[in-house]
C-alpha cells in the first residue's frame, strides 16, 4: 500500500459518520421534490459544478421528471488541497447561458465564494434566473459569497466533510455517506 492510500485509509478509518447513504439518498429526494415544484415549467439548464457537484447532479437529475438540459462548468479554489485560494476558470459552459433559467448544482456551500462567482458569470452571460441546488451546507458564519442556497438537501457541521461529491485532498468523493476528518 502506498503511503498516500495508508493515508486515505487512515483518514477513512478515523472520520466521523455524518450522513449515511440512505440519509443522503432521502434529502435527494426532497430536494427533487422542491426542485420540480419550482422548475417544472421552466426548462432549465442545469449547470453541474465539477468536480464536486459530480455525484449531486448525477443523483438529482434522475429524479427530476420534466424538460431540462444539462452542461457543466468547472471552477475550483481547493485544487487538492485543503484550504481554498484563488478561483480558477477549467470549463464554462458550452451552452447558451441568454434568457434562460439555469439550475446551478454543487455539492457544498461553504464559504459561498465559488457559487457567487460562478452565478455572477451567470448573470453576466444573459442569464434569465439562476437558482442554486447545494447537497449540503455547511453551518458557520464566516460567507463572503452566496450565503444561502434555494435548494439544500442537508446540513453539516462546522467540519471538513468529504464523500458523496466532496473530496478529502481530491480522494474519497466516491463515498455514499458523509463523513468529517477527525479533528478537522
Amino acid at each position: 500500500m502506498s503511503d498516500k492510500q495508508a493515508e486515505m485509509q487512515t483518514i477513512l478509518d478515523e472520520a466521523d459518520l455524518i450522513y449515511t447513504g440512505e440519509d443522503v439518498a432521502q434529502a435527494l429526494d426532497a430536494m427533487a421534490v422542491r426542485i420540480t415544484e419550482e422548475l417544472k415549467d421552466k426548462h432549465p439548464l442545469c449547470l453541474g459544478v465539477m468536480l464536486g457537484g459530480l455525484i449531486p447532479t448525477g443523483q438529482i437529475l434522475p429524479r427530476l421528471n420534466f424538460p431540462l438540459e444539462l452542461d457543466y462548468i468547472h471552477a475550483t479554489r481547493y485544487r487538492g488541497k485543503t484550504e481554498g485560494a484563488d478561483l480558477h476558470w477549467l470549463k464554462y459552459p458550452n451552452s447558451s447561458l441568454e434568457g434562460r433559467t439555469l439550475l446551478i448544482i454543487d455539492d457544498i456551500l461553504d464559504e459561498g465564494v465559488t457559487l457567487q462567482s460562478i452565478i455572477d458569470y451567470c448573470n453576466e452571460h444573459g442569464a434569465k434566473e439562476v437558482y442554486t441546488a447545494v447537497l449540503v451546507d455547511k453551518q458557520h458564519n464566516r460567507r463572503n459569497g452566496l450565503e444561502k442556497a434555494d435548494f439544500v438537501g442537508l446540513n453539516v457541521p462546522d467540519r471538513y466533510v468529504f464523500g458523496h461529491g466532496m473530496d478529502y485532498k481530491g480522494e474519497l468523493r466516491h463515498l455514499p455517506g458523509i463523513y468529517a476528518v477527525k479533528g478537522l
